[in-house]
């Protein structure tokens, strides 16, 4: 007979290398794939390792990669971590990067040094106050947020397709439907010449180390921490709980409307509707990965943008789709989940006993 019972301590070891081997996992199951596509599994994942870490250029790219995806990781981390379940930081990304084009293109004139936070803050703004409209749904109507915040990403790319097309058009595009370039002023500087890598990498990291400041150390975090273990112990311990979701919900939509600045202000300098792959859906992989630790989003992000990067190279030298990448972020992120099941619960094999008097008349 198999029984599953709560763990009741779990090793700091333990909780960390179980994601480890859950993302390690994920790239044995995508070899079948790759095996079925006719590529050979060795040359295809030294291929994928070189076109991730095998020169300056590859480390460059993976970092750009990386750099939204620590902080659509953090906006899930964030909310997750309350149980407010946020699904829609791809929208935040995109109404964050509207609100950075929107002051960033020429409507102020000011010099880097108030331009760039200015532009960070309105990109944040406008993602907060975005998950702010499901987080009052939830608290004051019980709306599934789930839901809610899905539906708002369809909505929000809509609206940016429609300003793209209309109000916020480049005169100078040639008919593309994007938005007029960032001035000199808004532009985040990059690290490094002749690379793409920004200083949104930098701001990345320093709002993970923020965060977990705050996630570890400070009232506010322990609030969190509390919704997320059970809202109505939190309630009677007096934590106030609409106004814990409402901070949770405006700081995770602020994370991914600054993975959208990062975007138009670091990287293309202009808004279009495929600005996104997909980056606010793969922060929620990296979230889980991170079981949900600031800290660990780095890593975690580092490690989707090493697939992703990877992949584009692997796909040029064997030949192969580069959707395996898409592929191994699904893999990992069903992985995780199964890991997680083994991190919070224990199976045991328990060898039923027969009652004595049925032992007796089987005797």
């Amino acid at each position: 007979m198999i029984r599953i019972e709560p763990r009741q301590n779990v090793s700091h070891l333990y909780a960390f290398f179980v994601p480890v081997l859950a993302a390690v996992a994920a790239l044995g199951l995508a070899a079948i794939p790759l095996y079925a596509a006719g590529a050979d599994i060795s040359s295809a994942y030294v291929s994928m390792w070189k076109g991730a870490f095998g020169s300056a250029f590859a480390v460059s790219e993976l970092l750009t990669r990386a750099t939204p995806l620590i902080l659509t990781g953090l906006a899930a981390a964030v909310a997750f971590k309350a149980k407010l379940w946020n699904i829609g930081a791809e929208g935040q990304l995109y109404v964050g990067a509207l609100a950075a084009v929107a002051i960033g293109s020429g409507a102020i004139n000011a010099p880097p040094a108030i331009m760039i936070p200015l532009v960070m803050l309105s990109g944040m703004l406008a993602g907060g106050l975005l998950m702010l409209v499901p987080t009052l749904m939830k608290t004051k109507l019980g709306a599934d947020e789930v839901v809610t915040t899905l539906l708002l990403n369809f909505i929000i790319l809509l609206f940016v397709q429609m300003m793209l097309e209309g109000p916020m058009k480049d005169p100078m595009g040639m008919g593309w439907p994007q938005s007029e370039p960032m001035s000199p002023e808004a532009t985040l500087p990059k690290l490094f010449a002749r690379m793409r890598v920004h200083w949104g990498l930098i701001i990345a990291l320093g709002a993970a180390l923020l965060l977990y400041i705050i996630m570890t150390r400070s009232v506010w975090g322990f609030e969190m921490r509390a919704l997320g273990e059970n809202v109505s112990a939190a309630r009677h311990a007096g934590i106030p709980v609409t106004a814990t979701y409402i901070k949770v919900g405006l700081i995770s939509g602020a994370m991914a409307g600054l993975a959208g600045v990062s975007e138009v202000a670091g990287l293309k300098g202009y808004l279009t509707s495929d600005i996104s792959p997909g980056f606010g859906y793969s922060g929620i992989v990296v979230a889980m990965l991170a079981g949900l630790s600031p800290i660990g989003v780095i890593v975690a992000a580092v490690f989707i943008a090493a697939v992703f990067v990877g992949a584009d190279s692997m796909s040029r030298a064997m030949s192969v789709s580069n959707y395996i990448a898409d592929l191994v972020v699904a893999l990992s992120l069903l992985c995780v989940l199964i890991s997680s099941v083994f991190v919070r619960y224990k199976i045991r094999f328990i060898t039923p006993r027969l009652p004595k008097a049925a032992r007796e008349k089987e005797i």
